[in-house]
């Protein structure tokens, strides 16, 4: 695996760049291109981030993470700041999807996302940004507590391939009502539930499971899932 630095030019006000890291495999299998963005607590630098793009990678696809403008902020400041508004979330997501879509063109594009990163890369599909499929790393439906408030809203307008993968321990998630939510979803929508994983997929120790094991689940299930809905990739056709 190789691993190169990206910047990433934003146009917010000030203008600016985010930086980023893409990972390039070894044997690039032609398959799909992953921009992977980070929830709303780390950055792109936490372990989950790092070692989930390492496995993707490792599995032969390109997979770009970068910060959004805040957590970009906070890594040179030093100091903690709560997440953009979405409209400058938003921006910087679509901004570091061009950049990986003009380093690959003609490739399958693939947005996945860590809880908040997920839900943003969702309402740019739904919004009108191209995109073969959406991967959601615990998607984040409901504030803590409160399942009365839910972020499904924009399901009927997402008509690409999608896979949910939950925890059964997902505060953020109540996963009957992902169910009944995943039902108004217009394309097709995998849910994979890993078992004793809370919302970033740690486990109790007396689960009996390691976070190296649910992290190969988790890559694993995407890999499947990612030949199962796309086949071959255009460029082995």
């Amino acid at each position: 695996m190789q691993r190169e630095p990206i910047e990433i030019p934003i146009d917010l006000d000030p203008p600016g760049s985010v930086r980023g890291w893409l990972d390039l495999p070894d044997k690039d299998t032609g398959r799909a291109v992953i921009l992977l963005a980070h929830g709303a607590g780390v950055g792109m630098e936490s372990a989950f981030m790092a070692e989930t793009a390492e496995g993707l990678c490792a599995a032969g696809f390109p997979v770009l993470r970068f910060h959004y403008a805040y957590a970009q902020r906070m890594l040179d400041e030093g100091k903690r700041r709560p997440p953009d508004r979405r409209p400058v979330l938003e921006a910087v997501h679509r901004q570091a999807t061009a950049i990986l879509r003009a380093r690959f063109p003609g490739r399958r594009l693939l947005l996945a996302g860590k809880s908040m990163g997920g839900r943003m890369s969702s309402h740019l599909v739904a919004a009108g940004e191209p995109a073969d499929g959406l991967v959601f790393f615990g998607y984040p439906l409901h504030p803590p507590k409160r399942p009365d408030r839910l972020r499904s809203e924009h399901f009927g307008d997402l008509k690409v391939p999608a896979l949910f993968l939950q925890g059964t321990r997902d505060a953020l998630c109540d996963l009957d009502l992902l169910r009944d939510a995943l039902t108004r979803y217009s394309g097709h929508a995998h849910l994979h539930v890993v078992e004793a994983a809370d919302h970033g997929f740690a486990v109790l120790k007396r689960s009996g499971r390691t976070a190296d094991e649910i992290r190969r689940e988790l890559v694993s299930e995407f890999v499947n899932w990612e030949a199962q809905s796309f086949g071959p990739s255009p460029d082995s056709r």
